[in-house]
Formats: C-alpha cells, structure tokens, sequence
C-alpha cells in the first residue's frame, strides 16, 4: 500500500484520495490491521460525517466521531430574555438538576454583568542580566513605548486590540503578560500572532533580549494559576439572583438557612482547606464542561473557565429569601474559530442566538456566551447545594446516573425515595 511504503503520508489521506471520508475509511483499515483486537472500532463511527470543516481546523489522523448526549435545560431567565440551554454530557442527573435550577430562577431571572474582556499570552524572555532586565521594564511601562507596542500589535489583526502589558521578573527571566480584547474570537491564535509582533519589536530595542517561547505559562492557559483568579482571562463575569422563601421550599426541598449554612462551610472553609484556586464553589466545572463541549469550545479550557465563586446571602425584610451569586473572573470563550465552526456546535451557538461574529458590534456575541455560561452556573450550583443540603444527592444520583443492562439502580431495588435534587 502507498502509505505503508511512505510514498503517501498517512495524515495526508483525505487529500490524497479526494474524499475526505473515504480517506477516513482507510486511515481505520490501516489501524486496524495494527490493533491487537482488530473489531475495536466497529462501534466507533465513522459515516455521514462533514470532514470537510474537520480538516487542517479542528483534528489530525482522524478515524471517526464521538456521538456524545446533548440535552437542553430551561428556559433560564438571563436579563430579561430566556434561555435554552444546550449541554453535552454523559453525567447522569447534571442537566436534569440544572433544569431545577432554572426552575427555581425562573420568576426573577438573573441578572449579568461583564467585568472585563482581555484574552493573555505571556512570552518568557532572557536577558544577560538583572539590570538589563529591568531595564526592559521600565521602557515598556514607559507610555510613548507602550503606544508603538499596541500599535505593532494591533496591526497584526482587524479584532485584536491590545489593553495592557504586565510584567514578572524572576532572575534574568523576564515574563510579559500581554491582554487584548479578540473580538468574537477566543482569542489565542489571535493574541500570539500579536504577541510575536510586539516581540520582535521589543528585540529591536533589546538586541541582547532572548525569546525563549512565546507562552512562558504565565498567560496561563490550561493549568490552574492565581494570576487567572486574581487579574482575570477572558471574559470575566458576575451574575446574580434573588429566590423567595417559597421557591426555596417548594423547588428546592430546603431552607435558605440551611443553603447558607452549606454554602459557607463547604464553599468557603472546605476549598480554603484544600488549598483551592478558583473552586469556591459547588460544581462550576461540570455547566462550564458541558456547554464548552456543545458548542464547540476548547474543552480543555475548563481549568479556568470554571474558576467560580458561590455566594448566598439571606434576603428580604427578615432574611427568609436567597440572595445568590456566581463571580466567574476567567470564562475563556468564543462564538467564531475552532469546533464552533462544525454544524451541530453551530447549531447549539444558533440556539442560544450567539453563532458567528456579531453583526454590528465586534465582539458581542462571545461575551453574551460568556453571560449564559456563567447564569447557567447559578442555576446548576442552586440546585446541586439544595440537593445536599436537604440530603436528596445519593438518592437523585440512584435513579439519574447509574444503569446496568439498561436498567436503572432504582429498577434494581435500591431506590432511596424521592428524587430531590432532579426534581423537574
């Protein structure tokens, strides 16, 4: 075979052949002729799948697709206008307990705000020493240079625009943290092109100056970090809402004393006591991860994404209502680039009214993304801190995320009552 004698590269096949499933069809022969169990792949599939949008944008070597469940939660009230909420899972009860939450939310709705918007990269140089170093600090703090840095940076693209530069001196290392807002882009293609741009401009003035890489893990991206918590990435946002005493009762099983109460020793003292960074919260990670995957984001950017602090307060004239709040400081997100462009990620971004750039204002889209991801949080932290607070979460868990030949844990006996934390 061609590619077994070289004479075609095996990522190269779609090309090659001129079909691009057809290329995918022989990409399996040639591995499966390489597994030891070779019917590994008969329930992978492969079929009726655009290639087309996949290649040279979002895989390599492809050999098929995963077919993950998606489901809808809703309607969330967001500022005045609903919701439908697409999330991509294999978690048992998670969409069936933000659909609760969505519930008890839905006669005050919430109400967002964007803080900041500023994707970062931060390249790490070298220089021959300290004082040269420092040196470089000074002159790209000084406000004429920083004028020609955003000027050479914002050349590089109709979108990026270049807010500010941070800098962190370690020895002779040098880290600078580049931020920009990227449009409707996530942003990271966008912001290194920039970030090399200014780079090369900087060596100008810093002959000695040695690029060592053009991240330096200061941006940071996919690794929990302080910096992300304490001065924001991406899209940063805070959302809250009010729910009366009767909803708390009657949606949620509980009390707002007892939410409290939760919120205050789990939220707060037990992530203090692990050390958290970012996880003053119940479960951010699992609304973030779900809607990061339907609508085609970097799903490996939940690391930051979920950084999420949960507040509730008691409210109203003798605090038997629920004040909550979710304060998301790093939502790294997009609306064009990457898997949102593929069509059922397109789809979800329709559903929610945000596919593509946004027509008039650059940039709108992806932050009322980052508006719905972060509402949508409240409501899946609502009801999974109801669920363990009136202790409905093993129960709910029972009969929502366990099967066995098809059957749930409830049809095999070992039902514990009512479902309380799925209640719909």
């Amino acid at each position: 075979m061609l590619v077994d004698t070289k004479h075609i590269p095996a990522y190269n096949l779609e090309k090659a052949v001129k079909n691009p499933e057809r290329g995918v069809k022989i990409r399996r022969k040639i591995l499966e002729n390489n597994l030891k169990k070779r019917e590994s792949l008969i329930n992978l599939p492969y079929r009726n799948y655009d290639y087309s949008k996949v290649l040279g944008a979002c895989c390599e070597n492809v050999i098929g697709y995963i077919p993950v469940p998606i489901g809808v939660a809703g309607p969330l009230l967001v500022d005045d206008k609903k919701y439908y909420i697409p999330m991509a899972t294999t978690e048992g009860c998670l969409i069936a307990s933000t659909n609760r939450g969505c519930r008890a939310i839905e006669k005050s709705g919430v109400k967002s705000r964007l803080i900041s918007d500023g994707m970062t990269r931060a390249p790490v140089v070298r220089f021959p020493s300290i004082v040269k170093a420092s040196d470089a600090v000074t002159w790209i703090k000084d406000t004429d240079n920083f004028a020609a840095l955003k000027l050479s940076f914002d050349s590089t693209s109709r979108f990026a625009k270049l807010q500010k530069i941070s800098t962190h001196i370690a020895g002779r290392y040098l880290f600078i943290r580049f931020v920009a807002e990227t449009g409707d882009a996530m942003g990271m293609n966008m912001i290194s092109k920039g970030t090399e741009c200014c780079l090369h401009a900087l060596q100008r003035h810093f002959p000695e100056m040695e690029i060592l890489s053009l991240s330096g893990n200061v941006c940071t991206d996919k690794k929990p970090s302080a910096i992300n918590w304490l001065q924001n990435r991406g899209k940063s946002v805070v959302c809250e809402c009010i729910i009366s005493s009767e909803v708390v009762a009657s949606v949620l099983k509980t009390t707002t004393k007892a939410l409290i109460d939760l919120n205050i020793s789990k939220n707060m003292v037990g992530s203090a006591i692990a050390g958290s960074i970012g996880g003053f919260n119940a479960h951010a990670a699992n609304i973030v991860t779900a809607i990061f995957i339907a609508t085609g984001q970097d799903a490996a950017q939940n690391i930051s994404s979920s950084n999420c602090m949960t507040i509730m307060e008691p409210w109203g004239q003798n605090g038997e209502d629920l004040y909550v709040s979710c304060t998301m400081p790093s939502i790294e997100i997009g609306t064009i680039g990457g898997g949102t462009i593929l069509p059922a990620q397109s789809a979800c971004l329709d559903m929610l009214g945000v596919r593509g750039p946004h027509e008039d204002i650059p940039g709108a889209n992806a932050k009322q993304l980052a508006r719905i991801v972060c509402a949508s949080v409240v409501a899946g932290e609502i009801s999974l801190m109801a669920a363990l607070a009136s202790g409905h979460l093993v129960k709910s868990h029972l009969k929502y995320n366990r099967s066995y030949s098809g059957k749930s844990a409830l049809g095999l006996g070992l039902s514990c009552g009512s479902v309380g934390s799925c209640d719909r």
